[in-house]
C-alpha cells in the first residue's frame, strides 16, 4: 500500500496551515487602531493620523469639550486618547476604555488632568507638549504684566466710558519696571524666557525660587543674572512676581493670604501656569485691601471664570482667558507633537515628550 497520497494531503495540510497562521499574524499587525480626538484642534495634526494609514478616527470635531457622558461612551474600545486639558483623565475613564487603551496624549504642557498613578497602574503611557508653547507663553507673561503694570485695560475702558478728560498727572500711573526687582517663581524653561525678554526693560535685580538651584539656566540670561532665593525673600523684594509652576499637591494654592501677606504693597502678581496654584479668595482679599498692587492671570479655577466671580470686579486684576500658547505656530506645533506622541505609543515606541509616571 502507498503512503504517497497520504503524505502529500498531509503536507498540502501543513502548507495550508502556515499560510494561513502568517496570514492571521500579518493581518493583526495591520490592524488599524481605534482612535479618539476630543476637540477641534489644527487640521495638521489630524492629516499626520490620517496619513498614518494605521487609525480609524473618531473626532469630536467641535470648538466646545465634549460632554462627559458622551466622552465616556465613546472611549470604549479605543487604543489611543487625544485629549486636551478640558477632559478629566481619571480611573473611571480608563475603566471605560477598556485594557485595549494603549496611549493617553495630551496637547497641553500640563498634565494634571491625568491621573498619573491610574495610568501607571494600567501601564499606559501619557504624552504631553513641553517646550513648543516657551515663547509664546513667556511673550503672554510680559505683555500681561505690561497690561497690569500700566493698567492698560482699565486705561481702554476709560475711553470708551467717556472718563478720559483733562491730562492729569497722577492719573492712571503704575508701578515702574525699569530699576525693579522682579521674582520668577519655577525657573524652567518659560521662567528663564521670560526673564530674558524683560531684562531689556531696565530690571535692576531677578530672584528665582525652585526646588533646586539652577546654574544652567541662570547662564542662558544675559545681565543681571538670576539670583536664586528662598520663596519668602522673593515674597518680601520682588516688585513684581511672576508664576510658572507646574500644578502639584505641593503647589496647589501656595500663593495664598500667607504668600500676599509677605509681599511689598505696590506688588504686581502675573500668574500664566495653572488656576490652582492660586487661593483665589485670598487674592481677591490682597487685592481689594490693598495688600498688593495688581495683579494678572491668565489661568482661573473654574475656567471660565464665572461672570459673577468677585475678581471681575477688581480694576486691579486683568484677567485673561487661557491664551499664554494662542500663537497659530505654537498651537500647531503642540497638536502636532500630541499626535506624534499618540503614533508612538499606538505602535509600542517612545514617545517624543513622555510625562513621568
Amino acid at each position: 500500500m502507498s503512503y504517497a497520497p497520504f503524505a502529500r494531503l498531509c503536507r498540502g495540510f501543513v502548507s495550508r496551515r502556515v499560510v494561513n497562521s502568517t496570514l492571521a499574524r500579518n493581518m493583526a499587525s495591520e490592524r488599524r487602531h481605534k482612535i479618539l480626538v476630543t476637540r477641534r484642534v489644527p487640521q495638521a495634526a489630524i492629516e499626520i493620523l490620517k496619513d498614518s494609514k494605521s487609525c480609524d478616527l473618531d473626532h469630536w470635531d467641535s470648538d466646545d469639550p465634549i460632554p462627559r457622558g458622551e466622552l465616556l461612551n465613546r472611549v470604549s474600545g479605543v487604543d489611543g486618547l487625544y485629549c486636551l486639558l478640558t477632559e478629566k483623565i481619571d480611573a473611571e475613564l480608563l475603566d471605560a476604555a477598556g485594557p485595549q487603551l494603549k496611549v493617553v496624549s495630551t496637547m497641553s504642557v500640563g498634565f494634571d488632568h491625568v491621573s498619573l498613578p491610574e495610568a501607571a497602574k494600567r501601564g499606559i503611557p501619557v504624552g504631553h507638549t513641553p517646550g513648543v508653547l516657551t515663547d509664546a507663553t513667556a511673550t503672554l507673561t510680559v505683555a500681561l504684566l505690561l497690561a497690569t503694570q500700566r493698567r492698560l485695560i482699565e486705561a481702554a475702558a476709560e475711553v470708551k466710558n467717556g472718563g478720559w478728560g483733562t491730562w492729569k498727572p497722577l492719573w492712571m500711573c503704575g508701578p515702574t519696571l525699569m530699576g525693579s526687582t522682579v521674582g520668577i517663581v519655577g525657573f524652567g524653561r518659560i521662567g528663564v524666557a521670560v526673564a530674558q525678554r524683560l531684562a531689556p526693560f531696565g530690571v535692576a535685580r531677578f530672584l528665582y525660587a525652585d526646588v533646586e538651584k539652577k546654574p544652567e539656566n541662570v547662564e542662558k540670561m544675559v545681565t543681571p543674572k538670576a539670583e536664586h532665593v528662598d520663596m519668602e525673600t522673593l515674597f518680601k523684594e520682588a516688585d513684581f512676581v511672576t508664576a510658572h509652576t507646574a500644578l502639584t499637591q505641593e503647589t496647589a494654592g501656595m500663593f495664598n493670604k500667607g504668600a500676599f501677606s509677605k509681599m511689598k504693597s505696590n506688588a504686581v502678581f502675573v500668574n500664566t501656569s495653572r488656576g490652582g496654584v492660586v487661593n483665589q479668595d485670598d487674592l481677591y482679599e490682597a487685592l481689594k485691601t490693598g495688600q498688593i498692587w495688581g495683579a494678572g492671570l491668565d489661568v482661573t479655577v473654574p475656567e471660565p471664570l464665572p461672570l459673577d466671580h468677585p475678581l471681575l470686579t477688581l480694576k486691579n486684576c486683568v484677567v485673561l482667558p487661557h491664551i499664554g500658547s494662542a500663537e497659530e505656530s505654537t498651537r500647531e506645533a503642540m497638536a502636532v507633537l500630541a499626535a506624534k506622541n499618540l503614533l508612538a505609543g499606538l505602535t509600542g515606541e517612545n514617545l517624543p515628550a513622555q510625562a513621568k509616571l
